[in-house]
């Protein structure tokens, strides 16, 4: 085996960034090979939603691409990153067996960086489980959507940032230097019969334009299949919610769809997001929306509190028009449902809410009012159980549909009409890695120096995830791969 890379004509010259640049014949297979005097410290590939910030996308992918490689700036609305990992990955282990200690280097150091709102994130952190790769890299996120609660979560902010080369710059410098924290993720399974008339694929009457990156159907051979019912599967990382929240969620998304001028920047996209809270009355809820509206009306929620546990049904107050269930600590551009308890036990039931412990928190809000509750010190919605698994059942009410939502995309979810029922089924999958900066918000119980780090009853929280047959199903696909390519007919620009 050869181990000395061959010798270029014209080595490349040094540059103020070639610390974080990653030479093209890595990145390319059709390009030449060049002699580079050793390996950059942190190489970077940068995945961009040119659509993402109004303008500001496409203006970062200009920045990144004068200050790095062009090829190692990728933009989402051009090319899917499972192409672009799987290229790369491919072309690093053929260099790897010609010899080049180099590009193995490069590839085993290297650090991603997804710019544009959650749901953008998402498609990668989907992308980067589904490959499954021996060395899988860490992640850190730009915030150039709306909401922004993953940058938020781990120290990366929730304002769209500056796209001058200083600004990115300055990012980058905090990229090289960000330790890495493992988060949960969490698999998604949603079940509805088969329409006995009309379109086989339920894709229309879900209404799913904004979600269809998260969600395909399943194949007749998967093991979640069930013989005259449609089965949806996707991932999340942060929260999936139901109710009011995904109401509104879903009307913004409409509104920005059919109207796209009027949703510029950040600052507009928000006084929109609360227009349409007031407009719809959920800050009056008990007077402009009927009880029947109300969760507990039209679902059952059961849940599994450790892996091989047995099922618990929660007993959901009447009132409660609003279920989370959420993984970080920021919820709708930063806010916290499960609160912060300090280090003390909240009671004999619940521990405290880390991001990596095989745990998701399960919140329930009557009204928006009751969600502004979060403003507060130490505030939070009602607790209603932390679990590593989560099983809702609905069956025929009064209404006819609800609204759900992943990682700020929504959809509108119709409900059975006769005596069946549709179930939607969360359990904990694995981990990736993410990249924190400081001040962050996540708690990591494996990182005793996260934002509050171990206690001394940490032990006695933990639960054992390391359960055969989880992990057994832990190696399945979110299909994040394959389906979160988006179909030409979906514009990038509605990923949140």
């Amino acid at each position: 085996m050869e181990e000395e890379i061959e010798t270029p004509r014209d080595p490349k010259p040094c540059g103020p960034l070639e610390e974080y640049r990653i030479p093209d014949y890595v990145l390319r297979p059709d390009a030449q090979q060049v002699l580079v005097d050793h390996a950059p410290q942190c190489p970077v590939l940068v995945f961009i939603n040119s659509k993402s910030g109004g303008q500001l996308g496409s203006s970062l992918i200009k920045t990144y691409r004068e200050l790095l490689n062009e090829a190692q700036v990728i933009d989402l609305s051009e090319e899917a990153p499972d192409k672009v990992l799987q290229r790369l990955y491919v072309n690093v282990e053929r260099l790897k067996m010609e010899g080049d200690i180099l590009a193995v280097q490069i590839w085993r150091t290297m650090r991603l960086i997804v710019a544009g709102g959650d749901g953008t994130a998402s498609w990668l952190l989907g992308v980067v489980s589904d490959l499954k790769l021996s060395h899988p890299p860490p992640i850190a996120t730009v915030p150039l959507g709306t909401g922004n609660n993953l940058p938020f979560s781990f120290g990366w902010g929730k304002k769209n940032p500056s796209t001058d080369q200083e600004a990115v710059k300055l990012f980058l410098g905090l990229v090289k230097h960000a330790k890495e924290i493992k988060i949960d993720s969490w698999h998604l399974i949603l079940r509805m019969r088969a329409p006995k008339e009309g379109p086989c694929e339920p894709i229309a009457p879900l209404e799913l334009p904004h979600s269809l990156h998260a969600f395909h159907r399943v194949s007749s051979g998967d093991s979640h299949d069930v013989e005259g019912y449609h089965t949806f599967r996707g991932g999340f990382w942060n929260y999936f919610s139901m109710g009011m929240d995904a109401e509104i969620s879903y009307a913004f998304h409409t509104e920005r769809k059919r109207n796209p001028d009027k949703f510029k920047n950040q600052l507009t996209n928000q006084g929109q997001y609360a227009k349409l809270g007031l407009k719809q009355g959920w800050f009056c809820a008990s007077l402009s929306h009927p009880s029947s509206r109300n969760i507990p009306h039209f679902a059952k929620v059961k849940v599994m509190k450790k892996p091989g546990g047995h099922w618990e049904e929660l007993q959901i107050h009447h009132s409660i028009r609003s279920i989370v269930c959420v993984n970080l600590p920021s919820f709708s551009g930063g806010l916290n449902p499960w609160g912060d308890p300090g280090a003390r036990r909240i009671n004999t039931e619940f521990t405290l809410p880390y991001v990596d412990d095989g745990l998701i928190e399960v919140v329930g809000f009557r009204d928006a009012w009751h969600g502004l509750v979060l403003l507060a010190p130490n505030g939070h919605g009602h607790r209603l159980a932390q679990a590593h698994r989560i099983r809702f059942e609905f069956h025929k009410g009064v209404v006819d549909h609800t609204f759900m939502r992943v990682d700020g995309e929504p959809w509108k979810q119709p409900l059975p009409k006769d005596d069946d029922t549709i179930v939607v089924e969360i359990s904990h999958q694995g981990q990736v890695t993410m990249l924190a900066n400081e001040p962050c918000k996540s708690m990591s119980f494996s990182d005793p120096l996260s934002a509050h780090g171990h206690n001394d009853h940490s032990n006695e929280h933990k639960n054992d995830v390391d359960d055969e047959d989880e992990w057994e199903d832990g190696r399945r696909k979110f299909g994040a791969a394959e389906t979160f390519k988006l179909p030409d007919e979906i514009d990038i620009a509605h990923l949140s």
